[in-house]
């Protein structure tokens, strides 16, 4: 370990523990590990993936007794999603070395708190209201004008734990349904959107500051199904769009990834959505797209190495891999795939080990790499695995 500006440099051969075990925390460390970096995931699940790759200690994540092995044999700790127990991570604040600290994901548990923070960055999102009743929803509702988006301010996930409202009739049963949570609510007003980005941006404790190209995304059921890079977008929006996510990443002092999810209106306005203190799904492209991926840029930023040079070498489409997709995938993987030669593009397949293939849930990815993004879009249809 060096001290660098009063700031500590893990160089490779240091430990780095994950708290979660998932698919983000998996191709973290087999980035990291690539570099030298030993890994230690914390996780309830037995065979996680990121413990097929890396030590994992089995515990819940608000084990505290487990969260202090996990400082014990880490030299850096690290978050691989958002819903880690906040307390837990500011115990660990106070007995090991968590350059992300807790206050980011105290901000960025809570969709309020997130709003206020980016708006204090400078940076607008759409507008918003708390909601304490339905009474408060309807004159909200109101106010902003139908569709709008009511959302539990904790939680949530792939579209869960929100609401579209609608139609006026709908105000009682979306508040009383989403009141259930125990949590506050915000309603959102609806952004009649062209197109859904997404920024990854990386920040080290001495301040240097890179951001990824931007991901144009694309949603089905609420679920991310494709990226496309470059985003099919003006330069001069792409350009608006990552200084954003730099924008963001210094006003709340990031340390490491954050994800910033905008919504490009008709008129070229940009509105953020969302922020994700960690890896995103988004950024998966950076794998085999970029100079440097996503996760090795995570780890360059926590344990304070330079970032790396995030310039994009390839057009790619990254298309998500759902349980019901995983049976044709492996199916076309054992045979020669006689449209990706004649298109000219080199699908590369990322699983992530998970033991069952269920029913939409996110098992794997595939990043298309091609001479432009058509040739990727026009693979991914003639396939048809992402028509089951």
């Amino acid at each position: 370990m060096m001290m660098e500006d009063g700031k500590r440099t893990l160089l490779p051969g240091s430990t780095i523990g994950v708290l979660g075990g998932g698919q983000l925390g998996r191709m973290m460390a087999l980035a990291g590990s690539a570099m030298g970096y030993r890994f230690v995931a914390l996780d309830p699940t037995p065979d996680a993936p990121c413990g097929q790759v890396a030590d994992q200690i089995v515990a819940a994540y608000d084990d505290r007794d487990a969260a202090r092995e996990l400082a014990r044999q880490a030299d850096v700790i690290t978050y691989e999603f958002e819903n880690v127990d906040a307390d837990v991570a500011a115990m660990l604040m106070s007995e090991s070395y968590v350059p992300q600290g807790s206050e980011l994901l105290y901000t960025t548990q809570h969709r309020l708190r997130e709003k206020r923070a980016i708006e204090a960055a400078g940076v607008r999102v759409a507008p918003y209201s708390e909601i304490r009743s339905s009474e408060e929803l309807r004159a909200a509702a109101e106010k902003f004008g139908l569709p709008c988006v009511l959302k539990t301010v904790m939680g949530g996930y792939d579209g869960k734990g929100q609401w579209v409202i609608r139609s006026f009739d709908e105000i009682d049963e979306a508040y009383e349904t989403l009141s259930r949570a125990g949590v506050e609510l915000v309603l959102e007003q609806f952004i009649a959107f062209d197109k859904e980005l997404s920024v990854i941006a990386a920040r080290s404790p001495q301040g240097e500051i890179k951001a990824f190209p931007a991901a144009e995304n694309i949603h089905v059921e609420n679920i991310l199904h494709l990226s496309i890079v470059p985003a099919r977008i003006a330069e001069s929006v792409q350009k608006e769009a990552e200084k954003l996510a730099m924008k963001i990443a210094e006003g709340l002092g990031v340390v490491g990834l954050i994800a910033v999810e905008l919504f490009l209106t008709a008129d070229g306005e940009l509105f953020v959505n969302e922020l994700a203190p960690r890896p995103h799904n988004s950024g998966h492209y950076t794998m085999e797209a970029c100079r440097t991926s996503q996760f090795e840029q995570h780890v360059r930023a926590v344990c304070n190495l330079p970032l790396g040079d995030t310039e994009l070498l390839t057009p790619v489409v990254m298309v998500n891999v759902l349980g019901q997709h995983i049976e044709p995938l492996l199916a076309r993987m054992a045979k020669h795939d006689e449209a990706a030669a004649r298109l000219k593009v080199a699908p590369k397949v990322h699983l992530y080990g998970k033991k069952d293939a269920v029913f939409k849930r996110k098992m794997g990815h595939v990043n298309v790499l091609a001479g432009d993004v058509q040739q990727a879009l026009d693979w991914i249809e003639e396939t048809t695995i992402w028509k089951v």
